[in-house]
């Protein structure tokens, strides 16, 4: 790779990595802002995190007639293939799936508590990676999968406490079982998505990237507005809107406002994992805790106990001994070279 190249993709790497932490911080926020004052919808709201790909659409059809224009007219509308179209769609159903589970925590939980439960996808991001597209692991990294499921689980000693007025214990035990399944689906499919990327006959441009992204969406909102119509979502949003507390136009710009943020998040996973790995996006994800948690505390006056503290230190633990680890991984291969392709497969912050 020259060195042009190489800038290239550390800048490409950058913007996505902006765009993960608008998506991953913001969204949690105004998911929290729904619920918070009458928003009572879970499928709407897990439906509003994947139905911003009409913007993709439109950033697609620009870049397509550029192409016309510059490559002539033998040129198709999308570059991927049939098998990473397909692939696409089956993986945007477990991103719906994911969405629809990640819904619970915002609607059941303090954005504190469920940012740092979902911390625990990390651990789950590691143990597929290995699994799927055989990242190697070591013993600092496996030392950082046993501190987020530590951390998280330690926010389980004191649910009592932390449980939001008027809320029962079975709600917020839910909230936080489904919180974890979030976690889990979302760290099944970082993998999957490096697996699609790993698996292309061509070359990964940031166009085919897009393609992706949208086509996630198309079917993480098709498995989304099925959820709706079966649970009469569509027929209750008049409803919920003249019911809102902050009134019904700032109800509408809520749902407009969180369907843009969570179309961030998803830009940001598939460009990370393509210009880096999906560990270093699960890792990324989980760098972000400290902010969503901080966000929670000052926007909405949430509680912050010492199980809470005890969580972020031992998720930010576990953060920096990965960060360490690849880094002393990354001294060693600049002192004993190998071949670029091999240094890629087995550790994500080469590509930075």
């Amino acid at each position: 790779m020259d060195n042009q190249s190489s800038k290239w993709r550390k800048f490409i790497l950058v913007l996505n990595c902006i765009a993960l932490g608008i998506g991953y911080c913001g969204g949690p926020v105004i998911s929290r802002l729904y619920f918070l004052h009458g928003g009572q919808r879970i499928w709407l709201s897990s439906w509003l995190a994947c139905i911003g790909w009409p913007i993709i659409l439109i950033v697609l059809i620009i870049a397509y007639f550029y192409r016309l224009k510059t490559q002539g007219s033998d040129i198709n509308f999308l570059c991927i293939t049939l098998q990473e179209f397909t692939s696409s769609a089956a993986l945007g159903i477990l991103v719906g799936l994911a969405g629809y589970l990640y819904t619970w925590g915002p609607a059941k939980l303090p954005v504190s508590t469920s940012t740092v439960i979902y911390a625990a996808q990390l651990g789950f991001t590691v143990i597929f990676a290995f699994l799927i597209v055989k990242q190697k692991l070591t013993a600092y990294s496996v030392n950082a999968v046993v501190l987020l499921i530590v951390g998280a689980g330690t926010l389980a000693l004191r649910a009592e406490s932390d449980r939001p007025e008027g809320e029962s214990t079975k709600q917020y035990v839910l909230g936080f079982v489904m919180t974890l399944l979030a976690a889990a689906s979302t760290g099944l499919a970082l993998p999957l998505l490096e697996l699609i990327y790993i698996r292309a006959k061509k070359n990964v441009t940031y166009i085919m990237i897009l393609e992706i992204q949208m086509i996630l969406n198309i079917f993480a909102s098709a498995f989304c507005t099925v959820g709706m119509i079966v649970n009469k979502d569509f027929q209750a949003i008049s409803r919920e809107a003249s019911q809102f507390e902050l009134g019904k136009a700032k109800y509408y710009l809520v749902l407009v406002w969180s369907a843009i943020i969570w179309q961030f998040s998803t830009l940001g996973i598939v460009g990370v994992v393509q210009y880096g790995s999906s560990l270093l996006c699960g890792i990324l994800i989980a760098l972000l805790l400290p902010l969503t948690e901080l966000l929670g505390v000052i926007l909405y006056h949430e509680t912050f106990q010492v199980t809470k503290g005890l969580a972020i230190f031992l998720s930010l633990w576990g953060f920096v001994s990965y960060f360490y680890g690849e880094m002393k991984q990354s001294k060693k291969k600049e002192e004993s070279p190998i071949p670029q392709t091999e240094m890629v497969q087995t550790s994500p912050l080469i590509s930075l």
